[in-house]
């Protein structure tokens, strides 16, 4: 493929990034300090040089493994979290606590630059948007931030296009993150267009579907206990019986183009804009050569397109997110 470094913000990034979450949080038990540590620098031996991890991945777990195997390339690599939502426990168990407030965003990017161990955070979200505190004022307090020297950029996660576009206005926005994969078109509604005109990177998460068309999923009654999937529609019956048909489907594809379906589907995420960084996550070491590899296969155009054609939209089965989940995004929904 061929594909250069795209621009995220001032920062040359590799086009596949890592996103750290699995190694802390989501889809099993935490990785071991040494695991996390070995994912981390064969990352950087084959040029991953943008890592996005966030303050609830493991309830700041994730920040400070991150930190700690990342110091000795800190000057290498762009270093991306997120803040304005955290972990409150009560009777129910563990639940999302979403915080826009500007008093917030700034507490909790103290608090990531503590665990991380560093003095500026190259780019730091807001990892949702409450909807109730003006997406201006969130724009000002990460102004204030950059200003002070705390962030080098900052973005947004799951937000409108009008959104972006307000929050854009009273003060440059670096990148917007919104779940883009074959089965998640969500974002060509209105966001990505809208980071093509301004400028913005669409840093696009969960490309293998939560692992699910990359072949990495378990079956539901395999989840951990605690695995975010358990309350995602496209994983409970009747629609996990009827994704299961396009993942075979999809594979047949891949194998009969010389693919792993990871590589894949990495390639159709890329090939969609040159405004899109990817940020796969992997707990394995194989797996990272895998999808690294992609940038240097020849994949034809025809192979991509027969992919978007049986995967879209229209063909996956079930809604991507339970209702509480959401009501906690606003990117444009078909």
């Amino acid at each position: 493929m061929a594909i250069q470094a795209r621009n995220v913000g001032a920062f040359p990034a590799n086009p596949i990034g890592l996103g750290c979450m699995s190694l802390s949080f989501g889809y099993g038990p935490a990785s071991s300090s040494q695991q996390i540590q070995s994912v981390i620098e064969l990352a950087i031996d084959l040029g991953v040089n943008f890592f996005d991890t966030a303050a609830v991945y493991g309830d700041g777990h994730n920040e400070t493994e991150l930190g700690k195997s990342i110091a000795p390339y800190r000057s290498q690599v762009a270093l991306c979290t997120k803040g304005g939502m955290t972990a409150i426990y009560n009777a129910q168990g563990r639940q999302r606590k979403i915080d826009s407030q500007p008093e917030a965003i700034r507490s909790n990017c103290e608090d990531s630059l503590r665990r991380l161990g560093v003095e500026v955070i190259d780019l730091y979200y807001l990892h949702r948007w409450d909807k109730v505190t003006p997406i201006e004022e969130v724009a000002g307090a990460m102004a204030d931030l950059t200003t002070a020297g705390k962030i080098r950029g900052y973005g947004l996660s799951e937000v409108s296009a009008s959104t972006l576009r307000q929050a854009h206005k009273t003060h440059p926005v670096t990148a917007i993150q919104s779940e883009y994969s074959l089965w998640t078109r969500n974002p060509e509604i209105a966001v990505l267009p809208t980071c093509e005109e301004l400028g913005i990177t669409l840093v696009a998460f969960s490309p293998f579907a939560r692992g699910f068309l990359a072949l990495g999923s378990p079956e539901p009654s395999n989840f951990e206990e605690k695995d975010l999937r358990r309350v995602m529609p496209r994983f409970q019956s009747p629609y996990y019986e009827k994704n299961l048909l396009l993942r075979k489907q999809l594979k047949d594809l891949a194998e009969a183009a010389g693919l792993t379906n990871a590589q894949l589907l990495l390639a159709w995420v890329l090939e969609q804009s040159s405004s899109i960084v990817t940020i796969p996550g992997t707990t394995r070491l194989d797996h990272l050569r895998e999808n690294m590899k992609t940038q240097s296969l020849d994949i034809a155009a025809e192979v991509l397109k027969e992919a978007s054609v049986l995967i879209n939209q229209n063909t996956v089965a079930g809604e991507r997110y339970d209702s509480v989940a959401t009501g906690q995004v606003g990117t444009e929904r078909f």
